[in-house]
């Protein structure tokens, strides 16, 4: 039987999506990215060489392997061309790659507003990559985006042009910026669509075709579910939904096709922006974590914030994606450190609660209940199996499946594919 397997994000991003993307891929004939833009990044090591990815679905890697865009990203062309160019520099050539016709596209003027709207809230930034992302999804909902099919019929792509860009001028002329010209840049796209033709199509046909064929299908995640535009902790989110319920919507399949929903967690939790974040901390623990799990933006290059495992954020991740099994990213980087928390709940004006508020004021004042495990001093990364983990780190991971109420099916410990233990097949 075909399995058809949704990889999410349980914290906030960063999480190590990419790594088990790429490990799942090998075993996928699609490799599916279904929201977000090039906001996100995975970054995949094999055979010794390291590569980023922003746009582009991981099965990019296999000659064999479908990938799909699908209609719930925002897609900025220009930089996923630079993404492929990067890719055959390197040797990456051949490769099977559709986008959705109905993704909507990151234009310039995008990137300028969202700067603008950053500077705008002051103290309340989000914090985000200023890539376009939110303006982008914000004439999506506005309904003055431009689209991947709008590339392909210039006429169609003028028009459309210039009503989203008399919005955008708006604001620009408000900060005193200088105004967009649609003849200054309609060529540029028109060219860009004639290089990307090949490549637009409906995806959702192509996928529901795909399912229909038996094919083993991976949904890769961007971002993380504590990001997520209605389930996250808003405002400091990002602008779409990285659930395994928005799957879906974003694609254009039923929701009955799928099969296996995996959260993809680190051993401890990692933070990059601004937001709420109970379970940070900064001290020589944070700083080791920092530097051995090389915690900086694949994207930002940013230092990622550090905290201890927050397991009242992950219960909360479960319920929303209808979690069937985790994967336990970074586990190595725990090795060597004499005690390890984890929070198992938050003192909110004085009472325990084991949920996230929906209120940011309130969650802001929540405080962690932790509770105290002993660490591990011995080197795992060259384990092959849950057994050949010390005790204590077998206890660490059992403590993580009894409060969950979900297994653990894939555990890592390295950057490498080889460096990771699969407990149950997947596919």
């Amino acid at each position: 039987m075909s399995r058809r397997v949704v990889v999410v994000g349980t914290q906030w991003g960063d999480e190590g999506k990419g790594k088990i993307t790429d490990y799942l891929a090998n075993q996928a004939d699609v490799v599916v990215r279904s929201q977000g833009g090039n906001n996100a990044g995975h970054t995949i090591i094999f055979d010794g060489n390291k590569y980023a990815l922003h746009l582009i679905p991981s099965g990019i890697f296999n000659p064999n392997i479908v990938n799909i865009m699908a209609n719930g990203m925002v897609i900025n062309p220009k930089a996923l061309l630079e993404e492929l160019n990067t890719l055959k520099n390197r040797g990456i050539t051949e490769y099977k790659l559709y986008i959705s016709s109905r993704a909507h596209i990151v234009m310039p003027y995008h990137i300028e507003l969202d700067e603008i709207f950053e500077n705008l809230k002051g103290k309340n930034a989000v914090g985000t990559t200023k890539k376009g992302i939110g303006p982008a999804y914000s004439d999506k909902v506005a309904r003055i985006g431009i689209r991947m099919c709008d590339l392909l019929n210039p006429e169609t792509l003028k028009n459309k042009l210039e009503t989203s860009v008399k919005f955008a001028n708006i604001f620009l002329k408000s900060q005193k910026r200088p105004l967009v010209k649609v003849d200054d840049i309609i060529d540029e796209y028109i060219e860009i669509g004639r290089k990307l033709k090949n490549n637009i199509c409906d995806t959702g046909i192509l996928l529901n075709e795909l399912i229909l064929d038996n094919k083993n299908i991976l949904f890769e995640g961007a971002q993380g579910t504590m990001l997520c535009i209605d389930h996250g902790t808003y405002p400091f989110v990002t602008s779409s939904s990285p659930t395994a319920a928005s799957i879906p919507i974003n694609t254009g399949i039923p929701a009955k096709y799928l099969t296996d929903i995996i959260g993809v967690t680190k051993a401890y939790t990692t933070r990059v922006g601004s937001g709420v974040f109970p379970t940070e901390f900064e001290d020589k623990i944070a700083k080791k974590i920092r530097e051995v799990g090389h915690e900086f933006g694949t994207t930002t290059n940013r230092p990622r914030r550090i905290g201890w495992l927050d397991l009242v954020v992950l219960k909360h991740v479960v319920r929303i994606n209808g979690l069937t099994g985790l994967c336990i990213m970074l586990l190595d980087v725990l090795s060597n450190i004499d005690y390890l928390k984890v929070c198992t709940g938050y003192l909110l004006d004085g009472n325990e609660i084991n949920y996230v508020p929906a209120d940011y004021f309130e969650y802001s004042k929540c405080i962690p209940v932790y509770e105290v495990y002993p660490g591990w001093k011995e080197d795992i990364t060259n384990v092959k199996s849950f057994d050949e983990l010390p005790v204590n780190c077998q206890n660490y991971l059992k403590v993580i499946e009894d409060y969950l109420k979900v297994s653990v099916t894939i555990f890592s410990v390295g950057p490498d594919r080889l460096q990771t233990v699969t407990l149950k097949n997947i596919f």
